[in-house]
């Protein structure tokens, strides 16, 4: 199934920090396995470190599909919250809901491209890939075909790598520092990693972008060499 085509338009808001969640790890059972996870994330206060493998007080369970350098922060836009209250007919849902560690507002897939840098507060951000769900989503949301749900609908937020570390808080102004020249959606990446979609020149734009996580890089590069040689 493929990509719902609404555009997520971000409100006439500034771009803002609106929360900084974190979580321990928890055991879950799914299929009768247990398993562990730090999807369970929750608002904290105050100011927050943020270092090159993530925010400080978050542990991250999975390290092969969450953290390290090039996947140290998860930002999901509060945009799209209504949007999931409304369909799965909730009232609405806690920051830190979607399993991310910042909120934001004023940002979407839409408007957000491979290697934009970002400043809040003392932290440098700079976007590296979409995400992809796992089941643990579907935990979490007490509903397993959410996952399939929330990756066809686009409204996946990104993954960031820390440029620069230091301190941010819940309130803080967003700042975008640089925009990639290539010019590479969140949302594109996603549409053309998941079903093909896109121009004759995204493959070429998308490998160009050096912020690109390293693992993406390799399945996308063997992807176009397998299409052109076909």
């Amino acid at each position: 199934m493929r990509l719902r085509r609404g555009r997520f338009s971000p409100d006439s808001a500034a771009m803002q920090l609106l929360a900084i969640s974190v979580a321990g790890a928890r055991t879950i059972t799914v299929g009768g396995r247990a398993v562990e996870t730090g999807i369970y994330k929750a608002p904290v206060t105050g100011p927050v470190w943020v270092g090159p493998e993530g925010v400080a007080g978050d542990l991250q369970v999975d390290r092969e599909n969450h953290g390290g350098e090039h996947l140290a922060v998860y930002s999901y836009p509060h945009e799209h919250y209504p949007y999931w209250a409304g369909r799965l007919g909730r009232p609405g849902f806690p920051f830190g809901q979607f399993g991310e560690n910042l909120t934001v507002a004023g940002l979407t897939e839409d408007n957000v491209h491979i290697g934009d840098v970002f400043r809040i507060g003392g932290v440098w951000l700079e976007v590296t890939q979409p995400r992809v769900p796992c089941f643990k989503l579907g935990h979490r949301m007490e509903r397993m075909e959410f996952v399939a749900e929330f990756g066809r609908s686009g409204r996946v937020g990104f993954y960031q790598r820390v440029v620069q570390a230091g301190e941010i808080r819940a309130g803080d102004v967003i700042e975008r520092v640089s925009t990639d020249p290539r010019r590479v959606t969140v949302r594109e990446l996603m549409l053309w990693r998941q079903y093909g979609e896109g121009g004759p020149d995204l493959p070429d734009r998308v490998l160009a972008v050096p912020a690109l996580t390293p693992a993406w890089r390799v399945e996308l590069a063997e992807r176009v060499r397998a299409n052109r040689a076909a």
